[in-house]
């Protein structure tokens, strides 16, 4: 049985020849293999297709055949066996990094870098290092120690052959050091590449949490209650990720309507609505954009915060809380009116408040779709409170208390409970009035009088772009866990989330795919080296239809087959 498995795997090309009556001898071409005979002792020639000729060769069909077979090896095993005596040495993934690059150098960013770090005491190679840092996140996000062996040993980085964490971290603090410059510069060359429209401008904030005991300490001997005391970095503060056990910083995103993320902030933990709008306003200013609406959500609809964006002529989309005790948003949800539908199921009305002033409007939208839904969910609550409360008034008014506590500790039993003077558990029906009159709705406020009031509710709608931006950033780019502690390493390690998220969004938008579909395909274009005779060599799989289509799309040339050629002699010393 090995014998007979040890010849059945010797397959080769077998050429007999044979002599003409004419004298002259022909060649004839086979595939064969050695099989085990027991009887006769020996291995015997089996003949698995016989070619024909070898001058009448349909050698169109032995290369199918070798292309075919070499499928079913390694893309740097299948390129050795095109180049006989070439010794196959490795093979990295190089897709991905390839058409990243090509971004990268488009958009101008290597330039910019290039100039801004010129003058510095920095290595030659400054700029690869950041562009590998932005790399490493959009393709397999790691720490920072272990991006330095991903670019040594596992991919293909152009112009970058090997990385240490220390060139990582220097490049970091590079980055943060030019950091104002770059965002300006780098956003007036893709709005010049892209002929981006700055209209609206889209602006949320998020939060990311630490895996860490402690708050960072504040700065200076001030203890940290006493007032005008200095704020640690990471703090404790509102946790958009349900984490308020946790210190975090807060990180501020503007977006474009087309999804393309202009800039982004970082700031502690604890930082307030009104000190982010006054910082974000303040370094957008000098970049002269013109005319922009700001829009944000009702996070930011404060008196405080409204006047801020309205500043140097700004104006801004900002929506309302519906459950506020406003009066304006009250009385806006009051007033009647006719709906007019303006897109798929989304209804809108405007609502005059001072026919005077007019300074804001409000437009009332409606969705009958999640009308429908919120008036669902809601039955199905007053159901449960109804089984809940079943019988409490037979029960002693300790007992019924400790019921009503027990039921007030959910939130969407809360609004609906109402206690009797008498201590009685019942359904409040003027909550339930009160809040089928919000079924389906969101209120939005606007200061821009030029704006119709399908204008102010699509281009609210579009702030989605931000939840995208932010739900990429966590998941896709891994923004989280952040392997950091000092805040410079922080602000620098989101400028590099930054820099990664504006890449994908620009390669999404121009292919109409995800990032993970476009990587997932990429990353299986890859980069053979080769040592041989003549020296080493590099070369690369052949590109799929569906690469060729990705780089089309973008615009971008494929990748070179062959890489320079590096004699013996220089490779044997290097």
């Amino acid at each position: 049985m090995l014998d007979s498995f040890r010849y059945n795997a010797g397959m080769y090309l077998r050429t007999t020849r044979r002599r003409n009556r004419d004298g002259s001898e022909a060649r004839y071409l086979s595939l064969a293999h050695n099989v085990w005979d027991p009887k006769a002792g020996r291995s015997t020639v089996k003949i698995l297709y016989n070619f024909g000729r070898e001058d009448a060769l349909d050698r169109a069909a032995i290369r199918r055949l070798i292309g075919s077979l070499s499928r079913a090896l390694e893309p740097g095993e299948a390129l050795a066996l095109q180049a006989p005596g070439l010794r196959f040495c490795e093979s990295r993934p190089y897709g991905g990094s390839y058409l990243l690059d090509q971004l990268w150098r488009r958009l101008g960013v290597r330039e910019i870098l290039e100039r801004l770090l010129r003058g510095r005491r920095l290595e030659a190679a400054a700029e690869r290092v950041l562009f590998a840092l932005v790399a490493n996140r959009a393709l397999e996000p790691l720490s920072k120690l272990s991006c330095a062996a991903w670019v040594s040993e596992h991919v293909a980085i152009p112009g970058l052959d090997t990385l240490d964490d220390d060139r990582c971290y220097r490049a970091m603090d590079w980055l943060l050091a030019v950091e104002p410059e770059l965002a300006e510069q780098v956003y007036w060359s893709v709005a010049n590449l892209l002929n981006l429209e700055i209209d609206l401008l889209f602006f949320d904030t998020t939060s990311t949490y630490f895996e860490t005991e402690e708050p960072d300490p504040p700065d200076g001997g001030r203890p940290p209650s006493s007032p005008g005391a200095p704020k640690g970095f990471r703090t404790y503060g509102h946790s958009k990720d349900h984490r308020p056990d946790l210190p975090q910083v807060v990180i501020g995103l503007a977006v474009t309507r087309e999804g393309i993320p202009i800039r982004v902030w970082t700031f502690p933990g604890n930082a307030s609505d009104q000190e982010l709008i006054r910082h974000v306003k303040d370094d957008l200013r000098a970049w002269k954009l013109g005319r922009v609406v700001w829009v944000a959500d009702r996070g930011f609809s404060s008196a405080e915060n409204r006047r801020s964006l309205q500043r140097a002529g700004g104006h801004y989309i900002i929506g309302e809380k519906l459950r506020s005790e406003q009066a304006e948003a009250q009385a806006a949800l009051a007033l009647p009116g006719r709906y007019h539908t303006v897109a798929g199921n989304l209804e809108v009305k405007e609502v005059v408040l001072d026919e005077g002033t007019m300074r804001d409007r409000f437009v009332v939208c409606r969705n009958p779709v999640e009308a429908s839904r919120d008036a669902a969910v809601r039955d199905r609550l007053l159901e449960q409170l109804e089984v809940a409360t079943c019988g409490s008034d037979e029960r002693s008014p300790e007992a019924r208390a400790e019921l009503a506590c027990r039921l007030r500790e959910k939130p969407v039993y809360r609004r609906f409970l109402r206690v009797t003077r008498a201590g009685l558990l019942r359904i409040d029906r003027g909550a339930v009035v009160a809040e089928a009159r919000l079924d389906g709705k969101f209120l939005l406020r606007t200061s821009d009088p030029t704006l119709s009031a399908e204008d102010v509710a699509l281009g609210y709608k579009q702030l989605l772009e931000v939840e995208r931006a932010w739900r990429d950033m966590k998941t896709t780019l891994d923004l989280r866990p952040v392997y950091h502690r000092k805040e410079a390493r922080i602000r620098a390690h989101v400028l590099l989330c930054w820099l990664a998220l504006l890449l994908i969004r620009i390669a999404e938008n121009a292919t109409g795919e995800t990032w993970r579909t476009l990587r997932w395909e990429l990353e299986k274009l890859h980069l053979g080296r080769f040592f041989g005779p003549a020296g080493e060599v590099s070369q690369r799989t052949e590109t799929t239809s569906r690469q060729a289509a990705i780089f089309k799309a973008l615009g971008v040339a494929e990748p070179p087959r062959f890489f320079g050629l590096v004699p013996a002699e220089a490779a044997a010393t290097a």
